[in-house]
């Protein structure tokens, strides 16, 4: 069975997919983010306004669709807070809530690998290695650098690409339900 792949994108701020109010919904049957279409049993691909308020109703609708058709009971908190703090570290640092920017979130649910999720945004991008610890001396008052931490600690791999502009993420496991 060749994989449901959903585009979801922004249409001048008219919600035509009912469920979400800030994406509409298009069927091509084109790869998602380059995860293997052989493998892939659905897949997600949404391009998110970079503010703050669209982060909220778009993990809502994520989250709907992954649980729906992928992600087990046992995976919901970490995949939740992993996809939430990624898609938020976009928005607010990649592209400082700058509106004319986009956050491409991509998701599969994968027969072989589990669950795939892939961050992009249009910022400048930053060395991860340079990220302190939240763990050590006195970056543990710091507001900031837990967002990765966790991100790290939830999922099962975690990388960067592009620069510091794309994250990936893969929590394995069973994708049937």
């Amino acid at each position: 069975m060749p994989a449901q792949t959903f585009k979801l994108t922004k249409s001048d701020g008219v919600a035509e997919y009912t469920t979400a109010p800030h994406f509409t919904r298009d069927t091509s049957q084109r790869p998602v983010c380059g995860f293997d279409p052989a493998t892939l049993t659905m897949g997600v691909d949404v391009l998110v306004e970079s503010k703050i308020e669209a982060i909220n109703p778009v993990m809502e609708e994520l989250m709907r669709l992954l649980t729906t058709n992928c992600c087990p009971r046992e995976h919901g908190f970490a995949v939740q807070t992993a996809l939430r703090e990624a898609l938020a570290n976009a928005v607010v640092h990649g592209n400082h809530s700058d509106t004319s920017k986009k956050v491409r979130v991509c998701f599969g649910c994968d027969s072989t690998k589990g669950i795939l999720i892939a961050i992009k945004d249009e910022g400048e991008g930053f060395d991860p290695a340079k990220v302190a610890s939240p763990l050590i001396g006195e970056h543990i008052a710091s507001d900031h650098g837990r967002g990765i931490f966790l991100i790290n600690m939830l999922m099962d791999e975690t990388h960067f690409e592009d620069g510091g502009r794309e994250i990936h993420m893969r929590k394995r496991g069973s994708t049937s339900h």
